[in-house]
């Protein structure tokens, strides 16, 4: 019993972990900019992106910590996922917004394409995760 509320709860957590980051950076991210001014989609972009890393951190070590007993691999991928995000959170997004302030463009460009490469990343790893536990 307590083996597939584990499992479920893995499936589950990571499925919301993945979705989450998919919808977020896909969707909402690219929303913001169609449907604002840069001045305000900008701003809102730079209060909701730590947060947002909040939520991966948290949410995939929560993954992890469920799919230790259910698999040990997964465990170890989504540990990554969480690790991973706090120097993303930490250093990369306000290396980002100071480029951003100086405006140093092709500075931005390079974070900003690492800081994209990094959540793809993430994405893909998830997915794995989640195809993963399908076939176990």
């Amino acid at each position: 019993m307590i083996d597939r509320l584990l499992f479920d709860a893995t499936v589950l957590v990571t499925a919301l972990l993945f979705g989450g980051m998919l919808l977020f950076s896909a969707g909402f991210a690219a929303f913001l900019f169609k449907v604002l001014p840069s001045s305000e989609a900008r701003f809102l972009i730079r209060q909701a992106f730590p947060r947002f890393y909040l939520f991966v951190i948290g949410t995939a070590a929560l993954a992890s910590l469920f799919s230790w007993w259910v698999d040990g691999q997964s465990a170890l991928i989504l540990g990554a996922i969480a690790i991973s995000t706090i120097p993303t959170r930490q250093l990369l997004v306000p290396a980002i917004n100071a480029a951003t302030d100086s405006s140093q463009k092709r500075r931005f460009n390079r974070l900003h394409s690492l800081s994209v490469l990094i959540t793809l990343s993430h994405i893909v790893a998830a997915g794995a995760v989640i195809s993963r536990l399908a076939n176990l």
